[in-house]
């Protein structure tokens, strides 16, 4: 895990490794709010060999497969993931509306793969995902670790959690989901936050000018 130095200018932790921020890193170089598939996959690779592998990837894959926001994942309890059913239960914030959500194969190896090591650092919460220190994984490690794997992955911009959770809504979109099943599966209160994701998607004009 990245250590807890500043920058005296600047107030921010430095990238791993004490790398300089290169110019396509800066985050005002992309004004697009999610990532696409492909750039979720490259993300989730780039934690391979890292040194919070197992945890990372299950924190990322869990979190674009379902939508969650960042404090949603950081909050997550241990008996939320049901591996015996085969299920994630997804407490929603923002008064949103909370679903039992299905687990996919590569979820549940990614679970195992956490839990086994969550096991072996004992912590002593009930919460899923913990820092080294083994105490509740905060919103700012999430924040960081997206950071350096964005770097680590080649990304052309600087990913943040929300991208995650937007980028499952397009993925949906993609797939042919209504709008409706896609506010209830994200929570939302307000259909109209739901409306950006299918809206736009190119599937809706296919059988124009035919």
């Amino acid at each position: 895990m990245m250590n807890g130095r500043k920058s005296a200018k600047t107030g921010r932790e430095p990238l791993a490794g004490g790398r300089k921020k290169v110019a396509w890193q800066d985050d005002g170089d992309s004004d697009r709010k999610h990532l696409t598939g492909r750039e979720v996959e490259r993300l989730i690779e780039a934690t391979k060999s890292s040194r919070n592998e197992a945890r990372d990837r299950c924190l990322f894959l869990l979190m674009f497969r379902h939508g969650l926001r960042v404090s949603e994942a950081c909050q997550m309890k241990i008996d939320q993931v049901d591996t015996e059913s085969r299920v994630l239960h997804v407490a929603r914030l923002k008064a949103g509306l909370s679903t039992t959500q299905p687990l996919r194969g590569d979820e549940l190896r990614a679970i195992g793969a956490w839990l086994k090591e969550r096991a072996r650092m004992k912590p002593t919460g009930r919460t899923f995902f913990v820092s080294e220190q083994r105490k509740p994984l905060h919103r700012s490690t999430v924040n960081l670790a997206l950071r350096k794997y964005s770097a680590a992955a080649s990304l052309p911009l600087l990913a943040h959690p929300h991208m995650l959770r937007h980028a499952c809504g397009f993925a949906l979109a993609d797939q042919g989901a209504d709008t409706r099943l896609i506010q209830d599966y994200l929570g939302h209160r307000n259909i109209q936050h739901t409306v950006r994701y299918t809206a736009t998607n190119p599937a809706r004009f296919e059988k124009l000018w035919r």
